[in-house]
């Protein structure tokens, strides 16, 4: 995931002006709050949650071609 450095904000700044925060994720369509200087929440649009979530079919077809790698012999004896 790439961060915008122009939508983070402090958890201080963000308890203290939380309507900064909504106009941020308004504005650049997320905002980053930050504890102790680290990236720690993402807050997003509730109409993007949905977008967000879904996992592209590359996605899934790399996870499974990985699993059944991982999980072969499994796999065969359940074959039989």
């Amino acid at each position: 995931m790439t961060i915008d450095t122009s939508t983070m904000i402090s958890i201080t700044e963000a308890n203290q002006n939380f309507s900064k925060v909504t106009k941020l994720v308004d504005e650049k369509g997320t905002a980053v709050i930050l504890k102790n200087n680290v990236p720690r929440y993402l807050v997003i649009d509730f109409s993007k949650a949905d977008e967000n979530a879904n996992a592209t079919d590359e996605d899934v077809i790399s996870i499974s071609k990985r699993l059944m790698t991982q999980n072969k012999e499994a796999y065969e004896v359940l074959a039989k």
